[in-house]
């Protein structure tokens, strides 16, 4: 073995305080590593559990936990950003784009989805799932907050009224598919969701609000050569996650909740054709980024 290798582990292992010939001898009786231990794909291959026995509930089932991993992929390139207290402009940039092929993977998978599973039986085995419904998917929340500023996930018309991060909760886009505004009644779907992750997420946007994406990308100096190819870069994002991907998930949930003029309730029970379109949500990243015509086409338009 190379003598400057070992001087170096030795090295490593001092300064943590440690005795090197532990973990020379730790080494001398570990197991070789295997692809699947190191994957635990025993394990992961063991975490679908269906409800009933239609064959293409686990092709529903395995497509959720697949985009739930790559939010997490999306989670840890912006976690890198925000946490950092000096990033250089490249860095920031490359953690953008790696976000943005794992947001195109995303909206290109929903193709698992809307052509991969049987009308008939897809239209059975999801209403054992009610109330479960994506909505709850609180990594996508996560995402959200990491990004931008919580004024900008409330509804335009309660801007006035979302005067703490606490409050603006009340009146944040997504409540729009939980709760009925004329009553002010949660569903089940919303109640549930709350209960576990509301706390966390109001922590979350506290812990966040001088640090996401959008406050980073305020500090960046315009005169930086990166400095455009990360401002197309955030359009790019803003426009995969806050208008593609609606829109895709608008076109497959259309694909099996409307046959022949009937349209069917979400697990959820929302008005999801209402709900799913960008020109309603208008969950919109950066909107210092975006002209006022692209503004006011939200969702109309392509990249």
């Amino acid at each position: 073995m190379n003598d400057d290798l070992i001087k170096s582990i030795e090295e490593k292992y001092k300064a943590l305080g440690q005795n090197p010939e532990t973990y020379f001898n730790g080494l001398l009786h570990n197991k070789p590593m295997t692809y699947w231990e190191y994957v635990h794909v025993d394990a992961l291959l063991n975490l679908q559990h269906t409800r009933t026995n239609f064959p293409d509930e686990l092709i529903f089932i395995i497509y959720h936990q697949v985009t739930e991993l790559l939010l997490k992929l999306v989670k840890h390139e912006i976690h890198q950003v925000i946490s950092s207290e000096n990033i250089s402009v490249p860095f920031f940039l490359e953690k953008i784009e790696r976000s943005n092929r794992y947001t195109e993977i995303l909206n290109s998978s929903f193709g698992v989805m809307s052509k991969g599973m049987n009308y008939d039986d897809y239209n059975k085995f999801r209403v054992s799932l009610a109330p479960a419904s994506g909505y709850q998917s609180v990594q996508f929340r996560e995402v959200e907050i990491y990004t931008t500023d919580l004024i900008n996930l409330v509804k335009t018309e309660f801007k006035n009224k979302a005067t703490t991060i606490e409050n603006s909760f009340d009146y944040v886009y997504w409540k729009d598919a939980g709760i009925d505004r004329k009553t002010g009644a949660k569903g089940l779907t919303l109640s549930l969701f709350e209960e576990k992750y509301l706390r966390h997420l109001i922590s979350l946007a506290h812990a966040c609000k001088k640090i996401n994406l959008s406050q980073k990308f305020a500090s960046v100096d315009p005169a930086d050569p990166n400095y455009g190819a990360l401002k197309n870069a955030l359009r790019k994002f803003d426009y995969l996650f806050n208008i593609k991907w609606p829109l895709t998930h608008l076109e497959t949930a259309e694909s099996y909740l409307i046959e022949k003029g009937v349209k069917r309730e979400a697990t959820g029970m929302s008005d999801w054709q209402k709900y799913l379109h960008p020109s309603y949500q208008r969950r919109i990243f950066f909107p210092q980024l975006w002209s006022e015509e692209e503004l006011k086409n939200w969702g109309y338009f392509t990249m």
